[in-house]
């Protein structure tokens, strides 16, 4: 018994041909006189179709979802109104001569393929039983696309002379923006190692060490607060180069591989170069570091037309020196009072302490604040926003960051000192990193991609959790294996740790 064919490779020139295929039961259709099974491998689908005539038609008749058989027979082609031109092995159907059931399954806990939406299980349920989840053809796409991704990646990278080099999972506890995962040391009682965050300090020791290219598909893990682009544990892409003294190399290397991966994976072409904007002109154009910028709805300011309005709300910031801006919503007049208040709420939600509006139509401004301004600043408003009648930023995903590094030691104490870390603080969380910056460090920068991100964009799918094969939930907690969990007594004391 072998298998000497894949279900979703099967075509119209494979007409006449016996196979053998292995795969899960998708789904079955009895109708009476034939039988048709959907057979799935991680290939696709194929059509298996049984006639009373043949030995195996019993056999048929007794199979479930899910359960795992062997079939063997001839590939046969549909008749023209049979042939199905959503599935790519459409024109064809495999007449089976025989069967084996090779395990049966026990009927999974929502449809896995996904046709009947009164079956659609909530997330918890499909975390928990993530290795039925991930049955799911859309999945099977998204980590299909992930293995090819990062293939392209590294060949990418070693075509351009960087070499791959792994670096500790093991390391020291140092300060960053997010908490550490600490991991307690059995040999040293009452110290820990520190799960990394990113492999900062070990790349850039890695361009002392005379590597001059790295790069590293880097698992990183931060103790923070999750949502839909966040988990403990992600993957990024970390890079390193030697003798650049500024980032125009780097950038110039990465809008060349986003480029390649997203004109072969997608058919994509992007424009190169990539707009570039900085910090100052990204939050004065659309108040956000990672603006959308398919949405167009600038900022704009409004500062010079509310100059003379006495509404606190307006007057305050402007008397501080700070500005009054907002955006004009094409065709937004439409929208109902109801429709505006949950804009509110969701703007309040995000952090604002309200949602100013204002709708321009035929017969003038209608505004909550419209008491507090005069003609002339509706006049003001209106053209400073060329709002027309029936007129009134979605943030973008950070896909990645890095800078110059900073390869000189006495330069880099200074930060640290800017930064308030006294001298035995310095010492004891960066004195081996320092200490190397003394033995000839050359310039150098990188870069780090969320490749999880970048995967989620390029399948089209709503969170990271659908391209990471064991996620966890917003709490941090796997309902697969239930973790975290208790450890015993004996293991606690080993480590020297007692729980309270």
């Amino acid at each position: 018994m072998e298998r000497t064919a894949e279900c979703g490779k099967l075509t119209k020139s494979d007409v006449g041909r016996e196979v053998s295929l292995m795969g899960w039961v998708h789904r079955r259709r009895d109708l009476g006189g034939l039988i048709f099974i959907d057979l799935r491998d991680r290939s696709g689908l194929v059509q298996l179709l049984f006639s009373p005539e043949q030995s195996a038609y019993a056999l048929a008749r007794e199979l479930n979802r899910e359960d795992v058989i062997y079939a063997r027979g001839t590939v046969v082609a549909r008749t023209p109104e049979n042939i199905n031109p959503k599935l790519p092995t459409g024109e064809i159907e495999v007449r089976v001569e025989e069967i084996k059931i090779l395990n049966r399954a026990k009927t999974p806990p929502f449809a896995i393929d996904g046709v009947d939406p009164a079956q659609e299980a909530q997330e918890l349920v499909r975390l928990e039983y993530r290795y039925l989840d991930l049955r799911r053809p859309e999945l099977q796409k998204n980590f299909a696309l992930r293995h090819r991704v990062f293939l392209d990646i590294r060949n990418f990278l070693s075509e351009r002379g960087f070499y791959e080099i792994e670096t500790p999972m093991l390391t020291k506890s140092t300060p960053d923006g997010a908490r550490d995962y600490l991991v307690p040391s059995r040999t040293f009682p009452g110290k820990f190692f520190a799960l990394p965050q990113s492999p900062q300090l070990f790349k850039q020791l890695l361009m002392i060490a005379g590597f001059e290219k790295y790069f590293q598909i880097a698992r990183c893990f931060r103790d923070e607060d999750l949502r839909a682009d966040r988990q403990p544990e992600s993957t990024q892409l970390d890079l390193e180069m030697s003798f650049v003294f500024d980032e125009r190399p780097i950038t110039e290397l990465i809008e060349e591989l986003i480029s390649f991966l997203f004109e072969k994976h997608l058919g994509v072409r992007l424009q190169r170069p990539f707009l570039k904007l900085s910090y100052a002109e990204a939050m004065e154009r659309y108040g956000s570091d990672k603006p959308d910028l398919r949405f167009g709805l600038e900022l704009i300011d409004l500062s010079h037309a509310v100059a003379g309005a006495e509404f606190r709300i307006f007057a305050e910031p402007l008397k501080s020196g700070g500005a009054v801006k907002g955006l004009v919503l094409p065709g937004g007049a439409k929208h109902s009072r109801s429709q505006l208040s949950e804009l509110e709420k969701r703007a309040q939600a995000l952090g604002a302490k309200g949602l100013l509006w204002a709708k321009f139509t035929e017969s003038g401004m209608e505004s909550p604040i419209a008491k507090f301004l005069n003609v002339q600043i509706v006049k003001d408003l209106q053209q400073a926003t060329q709002a027309r009648p029936g007129d009134l930023v979605l943030n973008g995903i950070e896909l990645g960051g890095g800078s110059i590094r900073i390869h000189n030691r006495d330069l880099q104490q200074k930060i640290f000192d800017l930064l308030g870390l006294t001298r035995e603080e310095t010492e004891a969380k960066f004195g081996f990193f320092l200490r190397a910056l003394e033995y000839g460090a050359p310039p150098h920068g990188g870069i780090a991609l969320g490749l999880d991100r970048l995967i989620m964009l390029m399948a089209g799918a709503n969170s990271i959790r659908d391209v990471i094969t064991f996620p966890k939930t917003n709490t941090a907690y796997c309902p697969l294996t239930g973790a975290p969990v208790e450890v015993s007594e004996k293991q606690l004391r080993e480590l020297g740790i007692k729980v309270n």
